[in-house]
């Protein structure tokens, strides 16, 4: 089977309106970026609008991010993202949403991230977020019409967090609870702990913290498993 994953970064640069700068989380890019590539995956990425994205979440004083940044491959995908409109599901074996706090803008109304999605679900491949990434999710539907998410064990941002941080009032939903209101069966750690659920072929990683386990969970979880070493 094709070892491909499709990474899926918001478009969204703000809180609302006017709100705080947001973007996609390089943390939750570049970690599992390493670990996939390493695992023989192919990665490309695409943004919701096809332009290129901002940027959160950078650490400078994390060699794996500066080595990431400095990649001129990397730099090339991220510079020159896909357009969700030009994406052929049946090309990649997983795909992974991203996280940052944009995400929880124009990820769940996106039809098309969801037609793409559904797609590389239904021929077998994995789908997998982190933290802010679950909110592509909440509206995604299988064919039968039935959330893809109901009766699945997964995890994302918790609303507990989404308080800490003072943010619950300026989200536009408590993802959380909306996952659970769609049938998923959620679990969290406590406080900023990583956090990795795998049910099948779905993914899922609480928080930054989690981004690297999810990357290797996500190997696991794939139908042609770990790469022969």
């Amino acid at each position: 089977m094709l070892r491909s994953v499709l990474f899926v970064l918001t478009s969204c640069t703000t809180m609302g309106t006017g709100g705080a700068p947001t973007g996609f989380h390089l943390g939750e890019t570049a970690e599992p970026w390493k670990v996939l590539t390493e695992s023989d995956f192919r990665i490309d990425v695409a943004t919701v609008s096809g332009h290129p994205s901002e940027m959160v979440g950078y650490d400078r004083g994390n060699q794996d991010h500066a080595d990431f940044l400095a990649d001129p491959a990397v730099r090339k995908k991220l510079e020159n993202p896909l357009n969700p409109l030009h994406v052929i599901p049946e090309e990649y074996s997983a795909i992974y949403f991203v996280g940052g706090h944009g995400a929880m803008w124009d990820f769940p109304a996106n039809r098309l991230l969801s037609t793409i999605t559904r797609t590389i679900h239904e021929n077998g491949g994995v789908v997998s977020a982190v933290c802010h990434g679950q909110a592509a999710l909440v509206n995604l539907k299988e064919a039968n019409g039935k959330y893809l998410v109901s009766g699945k064990k997964l995890t994302s941002f918790s609303h507990e967090a989404e308080v800490e941080r003072g943010l619950e009032t300026i989200v536009p939903f408590s993802l959380q609870h909306t996952l659970q209101e769609r049938g998923a069966l959620y679990s969290s750690a406590v406080g900023r702990a990583p956090h990795v659920v795998t049910d099948g072929r779905l993914v899922t990683g609480q928080n930054p913290a989690s981004a690297t386990r999810l990357a290797h969970a996500l190997v696991e979880a794939h139908p042609s498993g770990p790469a022969e070493s």
